[in-house]
C-alpha cells in the first residue's frame, strides 16, 4: 500500500520530470527558429547578391557561369541546413527518449519491488501466482529492451541513409554544376 507521502512524493518527481521535458522542448524549438532565420537570412543575402550580378552581365555565357555558381553551393547548405535540422530533431527525440526510458525503469522496478513484496506476505499455497507474476515482470522487461534495441538500431539506419542521401544530393549537385561550367565555356 502507497503512503501518502509516497504518493505526494512520485506526483513531485513525475512534475519535475514533465517540468523538464517541456524546457527541453521549448529549447528544440528555439533551436529550430533560430536555424529558420539565420537560413533566411542568408538566403534573402545571396538572393540580393545574385540579384545585383545578374545586373551586370554582358552575354549568355556570363549569365550560365554566373547561374552555375549560384546554384551549386545552394544543394550544399540544403544538406547542411537538413542535416542540422536533423540533429535538433534526432537530439530532442533523445532527450524525450531518455526520460521515457528512465520512468519506465523506475516504475518496472517499482512495481518489481511491489511483486517482491507481495510474494512475501502471500498467503501459503499462493506460489504458482508469485511464480508467474514474477515471470510476466521479467518478460515485459526483456521485451523492453528488445524493443529499445530495435529503436536504436532503427534510428542508426535511419541516419545512415539520411547521410547518405545529403552526400548524394551534393555530389549530383557538384556534377550538375561542373557540368553548367563546360557548357558556358
Amino acid at each position: 500500500m502507497l503512503t501518502p507521502e509516497q504518493v505526494i512524493a512520485a506526483q513531485k518527481a513525475n512534475f519535475e520530470t514533465l517540468q523538464g521535458l517541456t524546457t527541453k522542448a521549448f529549447e528544440g524549438v528555439e533551436k529550430l527558429v533560430e536555424l529558420n532565420m539565420t537560413a533566411a537570412k542568408a538566403a534573402l543575402s545571396e538572393s540580393t547578391s545574385h540579384a545585383q550580378a545578374m545586373f551586370s552581365v554582358k552575354d549568355a555565357q556570363e549569365l550560365v557561369a554566373l547561374q552555375a555558381n549560384f546554384f551549386q553551393p545552394l544543394a550544399e547548405k540544403a544538406a547542411a541546413y537538413s542535416r542540422h535540422l536533423y540533429d535538433i530533431a534526432s537530439g530532442s527525440s533523445a532527450e524525450f527518449s531518455k526520460a521515457f526510458e528512465s520512468k519506465l525503469a523506475e516504475s518496472q522496478t517499482q512495481f518489481a519491488a511491489l511483486v517482491d513484496n507481495a510474494s512475501k506476505n502471500a498467503p501459503a499455497g499462493s506460489e504458482t501466482a508469485v511464480a508467474v507474476m514474477k515471470s510476466a515482470v521479467a518478460a515485459a522487461s526483456n521485451a523492453f529492451e528488445t524493443v529499445q534495441k530495435a529503436v536504436k538500431q532503427a534510428s542508426d539506419v535511419a541516419e545512415a541513409n539520411f547521410n547518405a542521401v545529403a552526400t548524394s544530393a551534393t555530389n549530383a549537385a557538384n556534377t550538375a554544376s561542373a557540368a553548367a561550367k563546360k557548357t558556358a565555356r
